[in-house]
């Protein structure tokens, strides 16, 4: 999230049943010059991440209808959203610098306190937390059990309180070679960084300022472009491709059915939207309640999680 760029203030949250409305627009796609690689070691085979698998982009069965709950109000500023080993929802929480989870009875448990700044998380199959740390723009990880982080790796680049040159926000594992694609927001680079840390890969540059990221099943990269107003697409093989007509993209999610789910935090949209990439068709789902929607997550029976960290909630959409 862009810390610097003016809020919007509001004093009444109303959520209530959502009935889904159709916007859609054809995103403009310009190309750009595939980006360079430096050299990489092999990948070590280490465990998996927890994400919800993705398939292909099937229109039937996509849900049309969601209604609303609050499923965490108060207490806590949430901001990005994974699930633990066991399905429970875990958020970070920058102002605070814990990381919680959400239990059964709508309780928080604090999990982590201490962090600089807590961004992205990645919970890997044998329960490690892979956790972004914004202020000092570098990766984090926490074994299962473990009370303290230690380092992964240390980012390139330098945060500051410059506009668009916050740290490190927004991760993703991509589980077609095991690694976890990290978006170095001072910089604009987006890289592939091996499990252990200690190889970086660069896979694209030039981007205003890199945030939240997704991949599909082949290995496709999707980056929001916070500052930017884009979508970048970064396939396994091939150019880089920008997407442009957004506002300002927080996070992204992929639904079991290929279509991307997308957060953006202009006063002006404030919405949860969905896209299908095949077809660049967009819907907004929800744009009633929000502060600044950021973090996302999307289960294998389509409900999406969107937490406002000004708003101090998570809502679960539900297909009606």
């Amino acid at each position: 999230m862009l810390r610097h760029h003016t809020s919007v203030i509001c004093t009444t949250l109303l959520l209530a049943c959502l009935t889904l409305f159709s916007s859609c627009s054809n995103a403009t796609a310009t190309t750009s010059s595939a980006p360079t690689s430096t050299p990489t070691s092999a990948i070590i085979h280490t465990p998996s991440a927890t994400s919800i698998p993705t398939t292909i982009p099937t229109s039937d069965t996509t849900p049309r209808h969601f209604t609303a709950h609050t499923i965490f109000q108060g207490g806590a500023r949430p901001d990005d959203l994974v699930f633990d080993t066991h399905g429970q929802l875990l958020f970070s929480d920058f102002y605070n610098g814990t990381i919680s989870r959400v239990n059964s009875d709508k309780t928080v448990t604090v999990l982590v306190h201490g962090i600089a700044g807590p961004e992205g998380l990645i919970i890997l199959s044998d329960g490690t937390m892979i956790i972004a740390e914004q202020r000092t723009n570098r990766i984090l990880s926490l074994a299962a059990g473990a009370q303290t982080p230690t380092i992964l790796r240390q980012l390139p680049g330098t945060p500051s309180t410059a506009n668009c040159k916050d740290g490190v926000d927004g991760i993703a594992f991509d589980s077609t070679t095991n690694t976890v694609i990290v978006p170095d927001s001072p910089t604009g680079d987006v890289y592939r960084m091996s499990l252990d840390g200690k190889t970086l890969t660069l896979l694209a540059s030039g981007i205003t300022r890199p945030v939240g990221a997704a991949v599909d099943q082949r290995g496709t990269i999707y980056v929001a472009d916070e500052c930017g107003g884009t979508l970048w697409q970064i396939p396994s093989t091939g150019k880089t491709t920008r997407i442009g007509g957004f506002g300002m993209l927080d996070d992204i999610a992929i639904d079991p059915h290929g279509n991307l789910l997308l957060t953006d935090l202009l006063p002006s949209i404030h919405a949860l939207i969905r896209m299908n990439p095949e077809t660049g068709k967009r819907e907004t789902l929800a744009s009633q309640g929000f502060i600044e929607p950021q973090g996302l997550l999307v289960d294998a029976h389509d409900n999406i999680y969107v937490s406002d960290d000004y708003a101090n909630i998570i809502v679960e959409y539900k297909p009606a």
